[in-house]
């Protein structure tokens, strides 16, 4: 668990200040999708428009949500340049360059992968939390599969369990051919968020 984690204000928009019309953390009306769907930030299937081949592209919400959640950035983020591209509570989306994040062998960082893991999976059980209320990591497993030494990497977070109080996620970090870098799941637990204290 990361400060950033019980913290929200630092690395995502509160209940209150995200993007209008964003019903993430609100349960999904009867014949609603299955939550482990892929969804936009306002809890609906994705259905944007249409790339080359044919499929769905980003979903404009969630890419409009993700540029309000990288102006909020924590240091962490900031200092190793991810980035989210798309943002609801049951999808993420982020990139995130090796060059600057090696080890000293010249390999991205596996523990740098383990961070872009926690915190797309962190962003999104923060959305779809309820008002009031924040996510903090508790455990968080890695497998490292390939090794990356330039270029970019991408991170895509899925949701499988949304709970009431415990929302997981399934990560798959990827290079810039496609490859699986790392797979990781992030589990967080839903609190209630702290009282303001009033100091900065």
């Amino acid at each position: 668990m990361t400060a950033a984690d019980a913290t929200p204000a630092a690395d995502v928009p509160t209940a209150a200040s995200r993007a209008p019309g964003n019903r993430a953390a609100e349960p999904p009306a009867s014949g609603a999708p299955a939550a482990d769907a892929p969804a936009t930030a306002s809890g609906t299937p994705a259905s944007g428009p249409t790339v080359g081949d044919g499929s769905a592209g980003p979903d404009p919400a969630a890419v409009r949500l993700a540029a309000q959640v990288n102006e909020a950035r924590g240091e962490a983020e900031r200092r190793l340049g991810i980035l989210l591209t798309e943002a609801s509570a049951t999808r993420l989306v982020a990139t995130m360059p090796v060059e600057g994040n090696r080890q000293p062998f010249g390999l991205l960082h596996g523990g740098v992968s383990v961070v872009l893991a926690e915190t797309l999976g962190s962003v999104g059980a923060t959305l779809g939390a309820p008002p009031g209320s924040i996510a903090v990591g508790i455990e968080v497993s890695a497998t490292h599969h390939r090794s990356a030494t330039s270029g970019i990497v991408t991170g895509v977070a899925t949701r499988v369990h949304g709970g009431r109080t415990l929302t997981t996620y399934d990560i798959r970090i990827t290079d810039e051919a496609g490859r699986a870098v790392c797979t990781s799941r992030l589990t967080c637990m839903i609190l209630p968020a702290p009282p303001e204290t009033g100091q900065p």
